[in-house]
């Protein structure tokens, strides 16, 4: 039996160490038997040997081959996991990005508020200017409507109030006094023209109330501080001196008995 030639047969596939052990015990096998058996026998054990390592080297080519797929789909799912982690590499720099443009759509939202915000307390500003611009324009068209009815109010209300003049609130302490409170004295002298003169004969004060636009609050306000002559015991009439007077004010001055002059004349309770 050639054992070398088993050798060399089994070394490219088993690799040397495996081939040579293989190749020695098939030697030992063939000279224990050689002299036990007869050539026939030895025939036979020859070719079941011989199938046995062919069949061998079958399984052992198979498992090559089995072991070269393995090795290729090892390889293929190494390439798919390469292009798995490139792919998710490039998803996370996307998302780097977008997270990058959110910051800066952020910030400019940011800025964008700051200057809306801005520009509402500007806009405030400017309406508190406004306001205190419209206050004191009140004020003074208030005050100069004012002083012009007291240098007019014998050609404004000549023919209501006969001979009459404009006099000083204080000139009346004294009469009003003894009757009202400190309240109402300190009332009746916010009183905008107090004029004296003779009204069907009678002599009676006028208590004027001046406003551009006559509203609630001037009749109301002509309507008590002429009470508070009353009640001292002396003729007082309230009056409201406007450029312009609602239908509902006027009304309601109509219910208080409180005489209305608009716009140059004097205003027919029953209008």
């Amino acid at each position: 039996m050639n054992t070398y030639r088993i050798y060399e047969d089994l070394k490219a596939t088993l690799g040397d160490a495996a081939a040579q052990s293989l190749a020695k015990m098939l030697g030992t096998m063939f000279e224990e038997l050689k002299d036990t058996v007869t050539k026939e026998d030895f025939r036979i054990l020859r070719e079941s040997i011989d199938a046995n390592v062919s069949r061998l080297d079958t399984a052992i080519t198979q498992l090559a081959e089995a072991q070269a797929r393995t090795e290729q789909q090892v390889k293929s799912l190494a390439e798919a996991q390469s292009r798995t982690e490139q792919q998710v590499k490039s998803l996370a720099d996307a998302q780097a990005l977008t997270e990058a443009k959110l910051g800066q759509l952020a910030d400019g939202q940011s800025r964008l508020a700051e200057a809306q915000t801005r520009t509402e307390q500007e806009v405030k500003s400017l309406a508190e200017a406004m306001q205190r611009l419209t206050i004191r324009t009140d004020a003074v068209v208030g005050r100069t409507f004012e002083l012009q009815f007291r240098d007019r109010l014998t050609s404004y209300l000549g023919r209501f109030l006969r001979r009459g003049k404009v006099v000083s609130n204080d000139t009346l302490l004294d009469a009003i006094e003894p009757s009202v409170t400190t309240e109402e004295i300190d009332d009746f002298l916010r009183a905008d023209v107090v004029a004296k003169g003779l009204v069907d004969g009678i002599e009676t004060y006028v208590v004027v109330e001046v406003s551009s636009t006559g509203d609630i609050e001037d009749i109301v306000r002509a309507d008590a501080r002429a009470g508070i002559l009353r009640k001292a015991g002396l003729a007082a009439i309230p009056l409201v001196a406007c450029d312009v007077i609602s239908p509902e004010s006027l009304a309601f001055a109509n219910r208080l008995g409180v005489r209305v002059w608009c716009n140059g004349s004097l205003v027919d309770a029953a209008a």
